[in-house]
């Protein structure tokens, strides 16, 4: 893990062990690539308010198991995020999703490797309908800065900040 501890006590994750680092680009694309595609699922986010938190419930359009979370995120850089998950029952879940926030929906759809990076395309609903966002993280800062966007990613808005869920869910499509 490359990230100072003080940088993450600063963020609010006192003990780095716990934390995920995430490494990820955004770019805006105008279509899915659905020969590409290999699953995809219904995400509903609970951005709770006045927090860093969210409240993710992930079903499968295969029909699987749901897979139900509650998520604390926060930005080191605007490629670098720590993350921690906690999975939830399907009663915790129920207790939590009256918490106060906004909601974001899309569907996430799961692409083969592309150049041995996994990525997904967003296609976002309600307010946000006609956003599509396709995403790519990585194990290393070295490949993160090396990847080639692939054709169908039209233009990087890893550094937008208006991109973010958080952002979009509260301010709706940028400008």
């Amino acid at each position: 893990m490359d990230i100072d501890p003080a940088t993450a006590a600063a963020l609010g994750f006192p003990k780095l062990k716990y934390a995920f680092v995430e490494r990820e680009r955004r770019w805006l694309c105008d279509h899915i690539p659905m020969d590409r595609v290999r699953s995809a699922e219904a995400i509903t986010d609970l951005y709770v308010t006045g927090t860093r938190l969210r409240l993710r419930d992930a079903r499968p359009l295969d029909g699987g198991e749901p897979k139900r979370r509650l998520g604390r995120k926060a930005d080191v850089d605007a490629q670098t995020r720590l993350i921690t998950s906690i999975y939830l029952a399907p009663e915790e879940f129920a207790l939590l999703a009256d918490l106060p926030g906004r909601t974001l929906k899309k569907v996430r759809h799961y692409l083969e490797p592309v150049d041995g990076v996994e990525m997904s395309i967003d296609r976002f609903e309600g307010a946000l309908e006609g956003l599509i966002m396709a995403e790519a993280e990585f194990e290393t800062a070295g490949a993160l800065a090396a990847f080639q966007a692939p054709p169908f990613c039209l233009r990087d808005v890893t550094a937008d900040p208006r991109y973010g869920g958080g952002v979009l869910v509260t301010n709706g499509l940028p400008d």
